[in-house]
């Protein structure tokens, strides 16, 4: 009940490899003044390849609402793309606290109620950084720990990046790539999919578990 699928950056080529991948995350913004100058590129190869595509915005802490006005602006999306919240330390070793990160989720929703909207963070800023267990429409998370599919996190999952050689490679927990699909536009089609695992609660008893 698993699919496939990498996520991109600036760092990858626009002619990224899509064979045995159902979709792909590429990186459109960070902070409030950078723009991944391959996105356009980057995000037409993984249509013309039929992926299921999202994007992601790399945030910094401060400016919450300034930074969400500039990833929906910026991002290449279309209906039915997924966004996503990038939640990692910064170049400068700082990082937006769980109150930034959650406000900018919600704020993304607000600016796009129709798109599903995620969180990314590593294993060690969920169980560690976050008090909230608030990620959105669904969790993605990273943890290069050998065992695709199987964080080890207690916390339900939608994504799953468990590698980055020789690129940032992951699971998604769907049946297929069509259910992932209908999924990621649930709310431009008005209709929910059955094929799908339930989505995840706003908090979790555990915070971080």
């Amino acid at each position: 009940m698993t699919i496939k699928g990498i996520d991109v950056s600036s760092h990858q080529s626009s002619n990224y490899p899509t064979r045995g991948m159902n979709f792909v995350f590429v990186k459109a913004s960070e902070g409030r003044s950078y723009v991944n100058p391959k996105q356009g590129a980057q995000a037409a190869h993984g249509r013309e390849a039929g992926l299921v595509l999202g994007f992601y915005h790399f945030l910094w802490p401060g400016n919450i609402k300034a930074q969400a006005k500039y990833f929906v602006d910026k991002a290449k999306e279309k209906p039915g793309d997924m966004l996503a919240c990038d939640w990692e330390h910064t170049s400068d070793g700082t990082a937006a606290s769980n109150g930034e990160k959650d406000a900018f989720i919600r704020e993304v929703k607000r600016l796009r109620p129709r798109h599903k909207v995620l969180l990314y963070c590593n294993r060690d800023f969920w169980l560690n950084r976050d008090t909230t267990s608030y990620a959105g429409d669904g969790l993605w998370i990273a943890q290069y720990n050998g065992d695709p599919g199987n964080p080890d996190i207690q916390a339900k999952w939608r994504f799953h990046q468990y590698t980055s050689s020789p690129i940032d490679t992951n699971i998604g927990k769907f049946s297929s790539g069509a259910a992932l699909r209908s999924w990621a536009r649930e709310r431009f089609d008005g209709k929910p999919t059955a094929a799908d695992p339930e989505p995840e609660p706003e908090h979790e008893t555990e915070p971080g578990a």
